[in-house]
């Protein structure tokens, strides 16, 4: 009788247990998830990575569940000096993802020890390249219109300053090294930008100042091509004026010509038809041009002025 109880006991033990192992040990993975099945902390097969079911000895097997999305890591504001030697704070953004989570699993551990190693690799990566180039490449993308056109100001020749690599290529610059470190580590980078840029207050003003000399020799440019525009078109108005005058002067001159010959020719005629009118008609033009209230000729009476005006007795 003790025997039958005690075979009854262990046969209910053994069902329980059977329970309990397919109840705890039956799991489902969703699907932005990932699992490594470690046994005494040691991985013991491939990372699941297909949402649905999946199974692990209970006690002697841990679960340890990694997300496949898409994670954020933003930094702390660091105080970066620059190539030309300005310091700024610097705060970055970057994208990243678990690309292989067994050896994610082996390296960190974990998502926290993940964002502190990729921390350390982004942090380093981001001095190192802000201290290779000058600050003009972190605050612009691409250059500007007119910034490599010289400008001419109280004799000095100017060029504004261009870029070498540009914020956005630096951010790819940022992006490929890190991700090149992060790779070890089962890590993508995906994506990494500087989100912020801060100025501490002796560069900043600095910053400021050279903004508005740019703009000021911008706008010395743009005032300088509008008056040579302007004497330009002067120019061409003196030209054109000049060319109408000489046209017109020629005009005037040839219709001039052809009514001097016109009236030379009537002239001629009246000259041939009676030649005392005619004559007459001349002394009186000579007596209108030559002689006024004040004017004193002495002649001689045979002079032929005398003429007329001794015939008018």
């Amino acid at each position: 009788m003790r025997r039958r109880l005690l075979l009854l006991a262990l046969q209910v033990a053994a069902v329980v247990a059977v329970i309990y192992i397919i109840q705890d040990g039956i799991h489902y993975l969703n699907e932005p998830d990932q699992v490594i099945i470690t046994q005494f902390g040691e991985p013991v097969r491939a990372p699941i990575t297909t949402p649905g079911l999946y199974f692990d000895l209970p006690i002697i097997q841990s679960e340890n569940t990694f997300d496949k999305r898409a994670l954020e890591y933003q930094s702390q504001p660091t105080q970066v000096p620059t190539k030309d030697k300005r310091y700024i704070n610097v705060t970055a953004f970057a994208l990243w993802r678990i690309a292989d989570p067994l050896k994610f699993f082996q390296r960190v551990q974990d998502q926290s020890g993940g964002q502190a190693r990729l921390a350390d690799i982004l942090d380093g990566e981001i001095r190192s390249a802000v201290a290779r180039y000058n600050l003009i490449d972190l605050v612009r993308t691409t250059n500007r219109n007119r910034q490599d056109v010289a400008i001419q100001t109280e004799g000095e020749s100017v060029i504004l300053q261009s870029l070498e690599k540009g914020r956005r290529n630096l951010e790819l610059e940022v992006l490929a090294r890190a991700s090149g470190r992060a790779a070890d580590l089962g890590i993508s980078v995906l994506d990494v930008r500087f989100r912020r840029m801060t100025y501490v207050e002796d560069v900043q003003k600095e910053v400021y100042a050279r903004m508005i000399a740019e703009r000021q020799q911008i706008a010395q440019q743009f005032v300088s091509e509008g008056q040579g525009e302007a004497a330009r078109i002067s120019g061409e108005r003196d030209r054109d004026l000049a060319k109408i005058q000489s046209e017109a002067y020629r005009s005037a001159e040839t219709m001039r010509g052809k009514a001097d010959a016109e009236a030379t020719r009537i002239y001629g005629e009246a000259n041939g038809r009676d030649p005392d009118f005619y004559t007459f008609v001349k002394s009186l033009d000579i007596y209108e041009r030559s002689l006024d209230a004040n004017t004193i000729m002495i002649l001689d009476s045979g002079s032929d002025l005398l003429k007329y005006l001794g015939k008018t007795k």
